[in-house]
């Protein structure tokens, strides 16, 4: 149940909830709007009723991530970028953190690109145990110096709840992957932290299984989260990796405040075909995008073939910020 109080009697009507439940039903506050867990409208003390504006009942699970708790677009603020409202935020790098010399290269280009956000693995999941499995905290020590060297901010990917206190030293946003989506000792472990949280749609997951896992993440206290679609597997995956579910970017953007982000590259998985889908998911109305490049794809230790090469990023990059300009004045 959400209540709506009148704006000048928010404060004493929340008052009144917090004696009348007294610990007994989860109570989340967003300016005038109040949620009670569990809770039903003949349960509102009657001595609040003048100062209630709207009760409504049917909410989703999901909801503090949910408009009708929280109508404004949650925006994020990071030391070089600002993430949600009218902004759009490139975030662009290597998919794994293969060496300081590399990584430092990749940086520049991603800024060269108009990338405010670094992106790097520094341990990295793969299908295989005999694949690459990144460089650990010696990783996380290259990227950040890397963002550090290029007045960037740096979003690297948190794998378990063991590292999440080593990967805070050095990140400015924990990145949530696909695999880990419904991981929720995880989630409720970076949701007891102030860095945002960077939330990737399951292969598999629907849009309330995501929304769901954030609310993980916003239970714990922190509510810096992004969503990240980055494609889901259906029946036709026979030419692209995944399938990209554009329409599910309007559709987070009605149903939560928080800012939703485009992952062309895992969604497609071949840099000849990152492009396009990187200009429709900016039409879209997305609030950023994150992408992968690399100067040698055929030499990279994971995910060459949906990696794009400096000249080819740097064009895409100029053709994104286009259409956004283009979307963003209409």
């Amino acid at each position: 149940m959400i209540i709506v109080f009148n704006k000048n009697k928010a404060e004493e009507g929340i008052a009144e909830l917090r004696k009348k439940f007294n610990g007994q039903k989860q109570i989340f506050v967003n300016n005038n709007r109040v949620a009670v867990q569990g809770a039903d409208e003949n349960e509102l003390p009657t001595n609040i009723l003048e100062t209630v504006e709207e009760v409504i009942t049917n909410v989703p699970a999901a909801v503090q991530g949910s408009r009708l708790f929280h109508p404004q677009d949650t925006v994020i603020h990071t030391p070089h970028a600002v993430i949600g409202g009218n902004e759009f935020v490139m975030m662009a790098g290597p998919c794994s953190v293969e060496s300081e010399e590399h990584v430092k290269k990749m940086a520049r280009v991603a800024k060269k690109g108009g990338a405010k956000i670094v992106r790097g693995g520094a341990f990295k999941p793969r299908t295989s145990p005999y694949s690459f499995q990144g460089l650990g905290e010696e990783g996380l020590k290259y990227l950040r110096e890397a963002a550090d060297e290029n007045e960037m901010d740096m979003i690297t990917e948190v794998m378990d709840d063991e590292h999440v206190e080593m990967v805070a030293k050095y990140t400015d946003i924990f990145q949530i992957g696909a695999r880990n989506m419904q991981n929720f000792s995880l989630l409720k472990t970076v949701g007891k932290t102030n860095i945002p949280v960077a939330l990737k749609r399951g292969m598999s997951a629907t849009i309330d299984d995501l929304l769901n896992a954030a609310e993980y993440i916003a239970s714990e206290g922190n509510r810096q989260i992004m969503l990240l679609e980055r494609g889901i597997r259906t029946f036709d995956n026979k030419y692209t990796r995944n399938t990209f579910d554009l329409g599910a970017v309007p559709v987070l953007q009605k149903l939560t405040h928080y800012p939703v982000i485009v992952d062309p590259s895992h969604a497609v998985g071949e840099w000849d075909l990152v492009t396009p889908m990187a200009l429709a998911g900016t039409a879209s109305g997305a609030s950023g995008m994150i992408v992968e490049i690399h100067d040698e794809p055929d030499k990279a230790l994971s995910d060459g073939p949906q990696a794009l090469k400096p000249k080819t990023y740097l064009k895409m990059a100029q053709k994104v910020f286009e259409v956004h300009q283009v979307i963003n004045n209409k």
